[in-house]
């Protein structure tokens, strides 16, 4: 582990068409005069044309050429070295695009089993439903597949790579044995007009009678090498000879029918029935499916990585530019969809023994990473989370409950409505998933005596409620290991299941014996591998699931406070203790001391400042009521009635008024952040499935929606609601500013790897993707670092003070992230693997304060954070000095220094005595700005 780089900080940069290499150069001496040591990319290897973020893959063993070229990529790792940044990648081994770009796919589709690809997907190719046996479904129509065929939509053609079925963008191969299907008809006329001795005529019935006596599937290399014979000689003959292209466009001319006539579609329906693919409407995915996805999306179709030879050859270039030095750590995106997310690991680690390895690992609060993962952690939403909840006011939860329940009306209790969104999107969106599980639960059970009278359908209803209640994202139960955390996941959704559905005791039972794979009879032990398979399937829909149900649709459904409502996050957990934080950060120091720190990710469901404004909301219920209620009562003019109901609804738009508090720029609502702000609503709302969703968008509601918020945030004279709006929001961002910088301090000097999301060096009030992936004004900042360097060096001391006054622009969280970062880089051993030791405060602000000191032998840091800021001072006002600290101390460790170097502002702190204890008073510690790191001085 010591030949290990560990990045002391990573800098995320999203990668697209309009920002690839050439312009991410320009961002090397910037990221190492910031402090970065480590540039982190998004996915570059190509995926779909035009893909804004590069998760599509298309051919993992190439560079997206729209990034750039191999000559500017090499120039991009050359300048990121000469600054002395590595580089992180994230890589994607879950799944590839489903479509024509794909050359992979596309090889097995057009050659079956004779296709060297041909296992490389997660296919049933023995699907119980005979549609779809031996055939690959492709649910990409806009309507049914009659109503697409006769409307003439759905094409054959011919071009260089072949004969096509093409569906507007989609083209999918036709396999090679329907050419003699195409042009089999007429070759007699042919022969007539040109001459049996024309040497044309010769090699095109050369060709036909190749296709006619094509090697078998077995023998790979010599089909392939013939297949390739006939497409090219029949393309050159095509192309030099205007009587066989005429004769080719005639024959595939006569498979495509005439709209209106539906008798004309009937031989392409034939010939498309005797594909290795069956067109489909996209909604017949949810019911009806023989591929894995990636989530819910038609258009990824997963890999079976757990394959070597797949591992090998999805791999060979990642593994290269690691081998090569370019690569000095990857970031493996979706572990929890892999089959065999260990042996997977351990694979990889064993190709690249030196690299820095994180996953993106979604973890519950209570939940531990699995310590045999040879990895050095997660991409940080657990600390995200953790860090986010100690700015949420404990001590309020009730009254918010209340506050929420009369604002929107009497909600079902938060477990409800999970198992409830759960439920939703099994039904609309993987019914097909589970009745996937069913079967192969069912042929597994024929075998099993006890399951010889529980039928498919109640397989399919346990296999719900057992998903629904499934507590977090996914098990890892495998032939070499079951760890009693996942024996005990899998007893506690069983567990709810039977309380919910006591109807479905024995199917429950039964499924309970399966997934903790005990075995009936001590001669079945044959049996155990199926089981297995059965039991690790189950594990890879667990994810998506919770993905879905929670992530995407609970998250924009319930409502009481929009700062908890994250990635990994536990909105029914009203905020964590300062106890809690020191207790995580512990553990994380011992475990997993390189994992990443995140705030903010290409994922996070709002800005990591957008967070911290609206926690503000939970320190002060009685004025956040006040305010929402008369809001609501100004702006119920505003709403409109859509089916005898007003809209927006009153769940939506308590969301709205937390995502104004949360984004709302300080110097008014322009043009773009409106655009901005209504699409971010209308996605809100299409996720949340009550009134509009995406799969039947209710164009009624959104629009009256849209039309609600232009009237309210209108800049026009007499708009009483901005009138009341824009000093509140005033008042939280104030106290939100005091938070994100607290925030900021916390996640660059706890246990782990601060990672920075691009652009968030600045205030970052991004709503969700893609909004957050919006371009970021790189040269700007690369300005403001070179005044702010310059501004230090001539004013030492001052920089922090001044920088208070105008703290909306920015420019005093992007200070803090500089200075923090360099001390963070000149202490390198200390953060490295330094202990943790949480601290105790007293005196009446105590519980306003998180401190925490770091000691790795004589080198120490202690760190000062303020929360619940609105306790101690008013808005406008920094917690500065005696009336906003009066007595309150943060007690030292026995051995730590007696004086102190406040590394921000200068100044030296003088410990003093405190009983046993020595303690620095924490006026002084704030007296010339609102956060603090410390070294002995």
């Amino acid at each position: 582990m010591n030949s290990i780089h560990v990045p002391v900080a990573t800098y995320r940069v999203q990668l697209n068409p309009a920002f690839g290499f050439a312009a991410a150069r320009a961002l090397a001496p910037y990221l190492s005069a910031l402090g970065i040591t480590d540039f982190y990319a998004s996915p570059l290897f190509l995926p779909r044309k035009g893909s804004p973020h590069g998760y599509d893959v298309v051919d993992p063993t190439r560079l997206n050429p729209e990034l750039g070229s191999e000559e500017e990529f090499a120039a991009l790792v050359d300048d990121l070295k000469r600054h002395g940044l590595s580089w992180l990648q994230d890589i994607v081994p879950n799944h590839m695009a489903y479509d024509g770009q794909n050359r992979m796919l596309m090889d097995v589709i057009e050659n079956g089993p004779s296709s060297e690809f041909y296992n490389y997907f997660d296919i049933d190719w023995n699907h119980p439903y005979e549609s779809i046996r031996g055939r690959v479904l492709a649910p990409f129509l806009g309507e049914f597949y009659a109503e697409c065929l006769e409307r003439g939509e759905i094409r054959l053609r011919y071009d260089a790579a072949g004969l096509s079925v093409n569906y507007y963008d989609l083209r999918l191969p036709l396999k090679i044995e329907s050419y003699n299907t195409v042009f089999s008809a007429n070759v007699l006329a042919l022969r007539r007009k040109l001459g049996g001795s024309h040497p044309d005529i010769i090699k095109l019935l050369g060709v036909l009678y190749t296709l006619k006596n094509l090697p078998s599937v077995e023998d790979i290399h010599e089909r392939a090498d013939q297949v390739r014979f006939v497409k090219s000689m029949l393309w050159e003959l095509y192309t030099t000879n205007p009587d066989i292209q005429r004769w080719v466009d005639e024959h595939v001319a006569r498979f495509n029918g005439v709209p209106g006539r539906p008798e004309t579609f009937s031989a392409l329906d034939q010939l498309l029935s005797e594909q290795l693919f069956r067109l489909s409407f996209w909604k017949v995915a949810a019911e009806e499916i023989n591929y894995r996805r990636f989530f819910n999306i038609n258009e990824l179709i997963s890999v079976r990585i757990e394959d070597e030879k797949v591992l090998h050859s999805t791999h060979r270039l990642i593994l290269k530019l690691v081998a090569d030095g370019k690569f000095a750590g990857l970031r493996v995106d979706h572990i929890d969809g892999l089959y065999d997310p260990s042996a997977y690991l351990q694979a990889l680690r064993q190709k690249a023994p030196e690299a820095y390895l994180i996953v993106e690992k979604i973890l519950a609060l209570d939940e531990e990473l699995p310590q045999d993962w040879p990895v050095q952690g997660t991409t940080g939403y657990d600390f995200a989370n953790y860090v986010n909840g100690i700015f949420c006011d404990r001590d309020n939860e009730r009254r918010f409950t209340q506050i929420y329940a009369r604002f929107a009306g009497p909600q079902k209790p938060y477990l409800d409505l999970v198992s409830d969104k759960k439920r939703l999107i099994i039904g609309k969106y993987m019914a097909g998933d589970v009745d996937d599980l069913a079967h192969l639960l069912k042929g597994i059970s024929s075998r099993d005596r006890y399951g010889s009278d529980i039928t498919l359908y109640g397989l399919r209803r346990a296999l719900v409620e057992v998903l629904t209640f499934f507590p977090v994202y996914r098990s890892y139960v495998t032939a070499e290991l079951y760890r009693e955390t996942d024996r005990e996941h899998i007893q506690t959704a069983v567990r709810r299941a039977k309380i919910a559905n006591p109807g479905l005791i024995h199917e429950l039972n039964f499924i309970e014996r399966f997934l903790l794979l005990h075995l009936a009879r001590p001669d079945a032990q044959d049996e155990k591998p199926h089981w297995l398979r059965f039991v690790m399937r189950f594990q890879q829909f667990t994810g998506p699931l919770m993905a879905k149900g929670f992530e995407d649709t609970l998250l924009y459904v319930y409502n009481r406070l929009l700062s908890l409502n994250e990635v990994g996050g536990e909105p029914g957990q009203f905020g964590l203790s300062v106890r809690q934080f020191h207790a995580f950060n512990e553990a994380r120091a011992r475990r997993w001391p390189h994992t990443l720190n995140a705030t903010s990710t290409h994922d996070t469901k709002r800005g990591e400042d957008a967070r911290a404004r609206i926690n503000v909301l939970s320190e002060i219920p009685d004025e956040w009521e006040k305010a929402a209620r008369s809001w609501s009562r100004i702006n119920r003019a505003a709403k409109q009635l859509v089916r005898e109901h007003e809209v927006p609804d009153r769940n939506d738009e308590y969301f709205l008024y937390q995502t104004l508090i949360g984004s709302f720029p300080l110097a008014g609502a322009n043009p773009e952040y409106v655009a901005r702000l209504k699409g971010y609503m209308i996605k809100a709302v299409r996720e949340a499935k009550v009134h509009t969703e995406w799969l039947r968008p209710d164009e009624a509601y959104e629009e009256a929606f849209m039309a609600f918020i232009d009237k309210i945030i209108a800049p026009a004279e007499g708009n009483l609601f901005l009138s009341q709006f824009l000093p509140f929001v005033k008042k939280i961002a104030f106290h939100g500013m005091l938070n994100s910088l607290s925030q900021t301090v916390l996640k660059i000097f706890a246990p782990g790897v601060p990672d920075f999301y691009q652009g968030t060096e600045l205030w970052d009030l991004s709503f969700v993707d893609p909004d957050n992936r919006r371009p970021v004004d790189f040269a700007a900042r690369a300005d403001l670092l070179r005044e702010l360097k310059e501004w230090e060096s001539q004013n030492p001391g001052r920089a922090p003070a001044e920088l208070l006054d105008g703290w909306e622009d920015g420019r005093i969280k992007f200070y803090l992230t500089y200075k923090a970062l360099q001390f963070r880089n000149a202490r390198r051993d200390l953060f490295f693997d330094g202990d943790y030791l949480g601290l105790r405060t007293a005196g009446p602000a105590r519980r306003s304060l998180c401190a925490f000191a770091r000691r790795k032998k004589d080198l120490w840091c202690l760190v000062a954070a303020p929360r619940l800021t609105t306790r101690i001072t008013t808005a406008g006002k920094f917690p500065l000095g005696e009336k906003a600290w009066q007595t309150t101390a943060i007690l030292l460790p026995e051995r730590a220094p007696e004086r102190w170097l406040n590394v921000m502002t200068g100044d030296t702190v003088q410990s003093a005595p405190s009983g046993r204890q020595r303690h620095l008073a924490a006026e002084t510690v704030f007296r010339s700005f609102p956060v603090a790191f410390l070294e002995p001085a």
